[in-house]
């Protein structure tokens, strides 16, 4: 028996990184999954891939219908789609900023307002959103990205005062720097790629950057009954950043 036996899963960005690694996390512990995106890959044992952008909410509408006809329901959500800008406050214009927000913030609203009659219908719901350790970190030339996260942070323990009257639990996870190919993107932008790796890797006090798989393993045991007295939680998976202060070497 897996812990998520019976129960349905959306996860939005479900087509690389975290998401990915988040559905299959899923599957290996006995839930069927629908895997939202933009490109959201090919069909794989007990995922479900739909297309659909999170700026979309008539896009979301029909995805989160199309997972609840083929697999009886929708148990858990986990907003996990999102994108990055670089720089300081000075280094992105209007229309970025409009972008980003768009994607990271409005988009976990349009997602969760999408799935909410299906969850509202669960006895086991939970919703997971992935915000990030720059929510409450300040970290250098990434003040878009953070303002976006922190407002994801809020919107959790909101959504989880919202909701807990439908037995709705609403957690998030707060990662640090994962290893996944959009930060690997991210990464060839720079002038010195392999520097600024080990720049983040050096950030983080275990040395190394945080996988997708550690951080799926935290959205499934906070989508999992398991976590069913966990609700306005931000768990942080981060090699250490938020609660660590080592001397310098």
């Amino acid at each position: 028996m897996g812990e998520l036996d019976g129960l349905v899963a959306v996860v939005t960005g479900g087509g690389s990184g975290i998401g990915k690694a988040c559905a299959e996390a899923f599957v290996a512990a006995g839930a069927r999954v629908g895997a939202l995106d933009v490109h959201p890959g090919a069909p794989a044992d007990g995922v479900l891939p739909v297309a659909a952008d999170v700026t979309d909410g008539a896009a979301l509408d029909a995805a989160m219908a199309a997972v609840a006809d083929a697999f009886g329901g929708i148990d858990i959500l986990v907003n996990n789609a999102g994108i990055s800008s670089v720089g300081t406050v000075a280094d992105n214009d209007d229309a970025e900023w409009h972008r980003n927000l768009d994607v990271n913030v409005v988009g976990v609203a349009r997602a969760t307002r999408a799935a909410l009659p299906y969850l509202r219908r669960s006895e086991r719901a939970a919703i997971v959103n992935t915000s990030s350790i720059a929510a409450t970190a300040g970290l250098p030339q990434r003040v878009l990205y953070s303002a976006t996260k922190g407002a994801v942070h809020a919107m959790t323990l909101a959504m989880a005062a919202d909701f807990v009257a439908d037995g709705i639990r609403v957690n998030c996870v707060e990662p640090g720097t994962v290893d996944t190919p959009w930060v690997a993107r991210l990464l060839a932008r720079t002038d010195d790629p392999a520097g600024e790796r080990a720049r983040l890797q050096a950030r983080q006090p275990i040395g190394r950057l945080v996988t997708a798989d550690e951080v799926a393993r935290a959205i499934r045991y906070l989508a999992s009954p398991a976590s069913g007295s966990t609700t306005a939680t931000a768990l942080p998976v981060d090699g250490g950043m938020v609660g660590l202060r080592l001397p310098r070497a």
